[in-house]
């Protein structure tokens, strides 16, 4: 694992290549789990996917309490509450085997990730004992309900309120909330309101309390197997033994959860696309076409090359967090304190995996043409599933928002220096330098009223997003070493410059400038190295590195 960083810090210094954390440094720990969690997906899940999607009562459930048997949803409860208490790596690795099927992986999130978390990081010693062994088991399941009609990327303003009863024994509860996952069968939620309408808190709430309703299933685009409900409390007593963490400080909670969940949206999409790309893969090769088979066409190489980079690209950016979060565990910190940390990244990884994934999918169901859009191809499902990312744990706009509005209060608390310009003419330092010109340039231009040219913070946000991609992909080919990786990173690195170039042009114009620092870079012969990269995919039928 990497050693302890600043999170932000990778703008302001050059890489630490032997230190950053990749797939290649599983432990056998690691590749047990993973071998462990494929077992389970194709004797225990893959039989039922078709039951799940269509909502059978109890099997979703049964597959749960049968991944509680091998301690997946109880990968990050300590031991002593009946969970397997291991890494964020190990959960991670968990989560992408399980995404390729994105309900199942979203109701088992649900569970063993949101729904667990808050009580193992925020919990009393009794609120503990009550429940984590039944979540360790799935003998209770759980749920998550933040979001409101009225507060979803704004998850402060919710409405729903609590006030203290007379006799100072219980919280009664009255609001809504809606588009909970696993809310249909949760038997406990973890709830935030505002205490008498202002003090932000959360609160665990048993699905029997009185007063707690249940909506209908939501008819949505994706995600048909798990279960999305809307919540009603109607005058719900609930005792005040379950305000969970502090009176006021709900806050605490459910940002440090969405940290953890935008990270682990990286772990979905490499799962995900990693199966698309597999698929569509074979798909190219049976497929014929004027006499031959698809997969020899230049444009679908194209297209299995381009996929193959993102989920490269993915992984690569994901994996670094995972090891930087991981470093900080080491040194003292707890899961939820390392993730505060790179919250920044965590919305990096959040944004540009979310939009990877819908890349992958789209050109999924280009390469099946017709068949791509009919519901007896898997491609099809995953298509409408991928949508959600792009939503969920924040939308991107806001969390290319929070990438440039943290990273300038920790410059402003002293946290991050805005130091010279990195030395070198080599492509890394070039974006990085230039995301600090423009993050520099924009704040003198516009002042405290930048959050305002949402243009201008959005395409800030596009440069740090590719700069941090460029890096990691670059850290992880040399590190690696096979021509594989060094082929996909060149690719990669010459396509972001190019929307780095582009996007300090619009900062440079908007902020009354007319030349903006450009990356300079030497010739590549990206259709070549494409092409390459399509073959080896062809060769070995499925994403290689």
């Amino acid at each position: 694992m990497t050693k302890p960083t600043q999170g932000g810090s990778f703008l302001f210094a050059t890489a630490q290549i032997q230190q950053q954390f990749t797939p290649e440094d599983f432990s056998e720990e690691h590749r047990a789990i993973a071998r462990s969690a494929e077992e389970f997906w194709v004797q225990e899940v893959a039989p039922n996917l078709q039951a799940i999607r269509e909502k059978q009562p109890g099997v979703l459930r049964a597959a749960l309490r049968k991944s509680a048997e091998l301690g997946f949803t109880g990968v990050s409860i300590p031991e002593r509450f009946g969970g397997m208490e291991l890494d964020l790596a190990s959960a991670m690795i968990v989560e992408e085997c399980f995404a390729r099927d994105a309900s199942y992986m979203v109701s088992h999130g649900g569970q063993a990730g949101i729904g667990a978390l808050a009580l193992v990081h925020w919990g009393t010693p009794r609120q503990q004992e009550k429940y984590l062994p039944k979540l360790a088991s799935a003998e209770l399941i759980a749920a998550y309900a933040l979001t409101e009609p009225q507060a979803g990327s704004d998850a402060l303003n919710v409405r729903t309120r609590a006030e203290l009863s007379a006799d100072g024994t219980n919280y009664i509860l009255n609001g809504q909330k809606m588009w909970i996952t696993n809310a249909g069968m949760a038997d406990v939620f973890t709830v935030f309101a505002k205490v008498n309408g202002e003090h932000f808190t959360a609160f665990l709430v048993e699905r029997n309390f009185a007063g707690v309703s249940i909506g209908a299933e939501e008819n949505k685009m994706g995600l048909h197997g798990s279960s999305t409900t809307a919540l009603y409390f109607d005058n719900v007593a609930v005792p005040a033994e379950n305000v969970l963490g502090e009176v006021g400080r709900g806050h605490i909670v459910a940002f440090n959860i969405l940290n953890f969940g935008r990270l682990k949206i990286g772990s979905y999409a490499v799962g995900a696309s990693k199966e698309v790309l597999k698929i569509s893969a074979r798909y190219a090769q049976e497929r014929k076409a004027f006499g031959s088979s698809i997969a020899e066409f230049g444009a679908i190489q194209h297209k299995l090359a381009e996929m193959a980079v993102r989920i490269f690209a993915v992984e690569s950016m994901a994996w670094r967090v995972v090891g930087m979060a991981e470093a900080a565990r080491q040194a003292g910190a707890d899961e939820m304190q390392a993730l505060e940390e790179f919250a920044i990244e965590c919305s990096i990884v959040k944004v540009f995996a979310s939009e990877a994934v819908g890349y992958v999918v789209d050109e999924g169901v280009q390469i099946h043409g017709g068949y791509g859009y009919h519901h007896d191809y898997a491609v099809e499902r995953h298509y409408r599933d991928a949508r959600i990312f792009r939503i969920f744990e924040g939308s991107n706009e806001i969390n290319r928002q929070l990438i440039v509005t943290m990273l300038l209060k920790r410059i402003a608390r002293g946290r991050l220096e805005m130091t010279a310009p990195l030395t070198g003419s080599n492509v890394l330092a070039q974006a990085k330098n230039i995301a600090l010109t423009c993050l520099r340039l924009a704040h003198e231009t516009f002042s405290a009223g930048l959050d305002q040219q949402q243009e201008v913070v959005m395409a800030i946000a596009d440069i740090i997003l590719q700069t941090f991609a460029m890096d990691s992909v670059a850290g992880r080919a040399q590190k690696r070493g096979t021509k594989a990786a060094q082929e996909m990173s060149a690719v990669l690195i010459r396509d972001a410059a190019a929307k780095i170039n582009l996007a300090a042009g619009e900062i440079f114009n908007a902020c009354g400038q007319i030349q903006a620092p450009q990356i300079v870079l030497g010739p590549v012969d990206v259709i070549g190295l494409r092409r390459k990269i399509a073959r080896r995919v062809l060769d070995a039928g499925r994403y290689v590195v």
